[in-house]
């Protein structure tokens, strides 16, 4: 009965928006910053306190300089960001994608200080503490993609599991794989991630 009330609530707040007509809705320009929004944010901890999450507080915000990602979740910040093109789509897909990538906080947070997988089955179970059990782990939104060729390839030294990435790592990164096999969980130092320039198979 809570989450029925809550989803009313949030669907008659976020379809004022949706409704609002192109000439009257006013988009973020591309050079603005983050923009916080308070109903959101509310409606996000109001979920968790459902969940029976204690301890965990996040923070809601949009961001015009998204273009194809529908959502981001930074545990570091305690924040989700969420591409303004949702409103074009649905209130049901915003609230979706709220959901989704408040559940990477909710299983990293349950997890603690242990390495997790972004989509693995912490996040799943998280996925039902907040009512989408059946979240896949990409969206199929008609965003428009573009191709980026992926130029820097790392390789575990254990599973030979190859990492393609756009940019550079910036910080040591391990196989996940590995690490929660041979360490439960935890980063070792041996399972960590090392520039290759031939990669025989790909795991991104």
């Amino acid at each position: 009965m809570k989450y029925k009330q809550l989803l009313m609530d949030f669907g008659r707040s976020v379809m004022r928006r949706v409704r609002t007509t192109p000439d009257e809705l006013v988009k973020p320009r591309r050079t603005t910053r983050l923009r916080p929004d308070p109903l959101l944010e509310d409606f996000a901890n109001q979920l968790l306190q459902a969940a029976k999450c204690r301890g965990l507080r996040v923070s809601v915000c949009w961001n015009p300089l998204l273009r194809t990602t529908a959502g981001l979740a930074s545990w570091r910040e305690r924040r989700i960001i969420l591409n303004p093109k949702l409103l074009e789509v649905s209130a049901a897909e915003v609230q979706r994608t709220l959901r989704h990538e408040l559940a990477h906080l909710l299983a990293q947070h349950e997890a603690g200080r242990k390495r997790i997988d972004a989509h693995g089955p912490e996040w799943r179970a998280a996925c039902r503490a907040l009512g989408i059990p059946n979240e896949a782990r990409c969206h199929e939104l008609p965003f428009k993609r573009r191709r980026v060729e992926r130029k820097h390839f790392y390789a575990c030294p254990e599973c030979r599991a190859v990492l393609a990435r756009v940019r550079p790592l910036a910080r040591r990164v391990a196989c996940v794989k590995c690490c929660r096999k041979h360490n439960g969980g935890k980063y070792q130092e041996r399972f960590r991630f090392h520039p290759v320039k031939h990669p025989e198979s790909l795991a991104a």
